[in-house]
């Protein structure tokens, strides 16, 4: 891939002792779907305003396809679905769309808009009248109301049910396919897994892993241990296991987090417990990424 579409080079941003951004360094390629995860007061929100020209570095630079963001955004080749600022109240759905796409210099037809993000069904409704996530549908439209290059959406599936969600996300699929680029940020860890190309992690300002999702659960280097125990349980002694990173017991369940899972279950032998119904299995997205940031939590405390 030759061109970049999304260009951060050292970029940081303050607000007074807070580092919200620190030394930020990445780029984004057209076709990619990237989740951007972190945790509250990690940076996210900071980071879309910066490359949506809302607000600017204090220094580095944010280079979108080349230009500054607001000569991308000027040109049409950016589409945004924030979650902050609200929609005009006492329009309606095909009047809000309507109008996104006679401002958007490559307009797409505004029925065509409304069939994309599912709400054709409630186009004379007004605005104020939506539920939460007919409201998400009708920032997802405005978002893509043009032939834009990047997409970026915050939170985009905030109060869609599970059926939308997944014809949201078939849609996502489909733009990026057509070579352009889908930055998202979400705290729904499952989406990242089953959605994203490419995972970024941030944490305080940094990013702490880069890469696939298959990539950032190797990097938590542990993995999941689970099985079944009869008789009473001693958390006390099952906390004596070498190479335990995270240990709960729910009833006669036990589940571990091992750095080492082989050695840890020769070790639960060893303690004269035969474990019942025992799975071992690498990390999901969401414990990966929970190892990941309380480790980094830990090394910077």
């Amino acid at each position: 891939m030759t061109t970049t579409a999304v260009a951060f080079d050292q970029v940081s941003k303050a607000y007074g002792e807070v580092r919200a951004v620190d030394g930020l360094t990445l780029s984004l390629h057209p076709g990619q779907t990237v989740a951007l995860l972190g945790p509250n007061g990690a940076g996210k929100s900071t980071t879309l305003d910066l490359l949506l020209g809302l607000k600017q570095p204090d220094s580095g630079s944010v280079r979108l396809f080349g230009t500054s963001p607001r000569e991308a955004i000027v040109a049409g080749r950016v589409g945004a679905m924030l979650q902050s600022g609200g929609l005009m109240d006492e329009v309606t759905v095909a009047e809000i769309v309507g109008l996104a796409c006679d401002l958007h210099p490559k307009p797409y037809k505004a029925n065509d808009v409304l069939a994309r993000a599912g709400i054709t069904q409630i186009a004379d409704r007004k605005v104020n009248k939506l539920s939460g996530g007919q409201a998400q549908r009708v920032r997802f439209a405005l978002a893509t109301a043009g032939d834009s290059d990047l997409i970026v959406l915050d939170e985009p599936t905030t109060g869609m049910d599970v059926t939308t969600r997944q014809a949201f996300w078939a849609t996502m699929r489909e733009q990026a396919d057509q070579g352009r680029t889908v930055l998202f940020a979400t705290h729904y860890l499952e989406e990242a897994d089953a959605v994203a190309d490419r995972v970024l992690v941030l944490h305080r300002g940094r990013l702490l892993a880069d890469g696939t999702a298959a990539e950032i659960k190797a990097k938590a280097g542990a993995r999941r241990i689970s099985f079944d125990l009869e008789g009473p349980i001693d958390p006390d002694a099952l906390r004596e296991l070498p190479f335990l990173a995270h240990l709960s017991v729910s009833g006669s369940t036990v589940r571990i987090q091992s750095s080492d899972a082989d050695a840890t279950v020769h070790a639960l032998y060893g303690l004269g417990l035969y474990p019942r119904n025992l799975e071992v299995a690498g990390l999901g997205l969401e414990q990966a990424f929970v190892a990941i940031t309380e480790a980094e939590e830990a090394r910077t405390s």
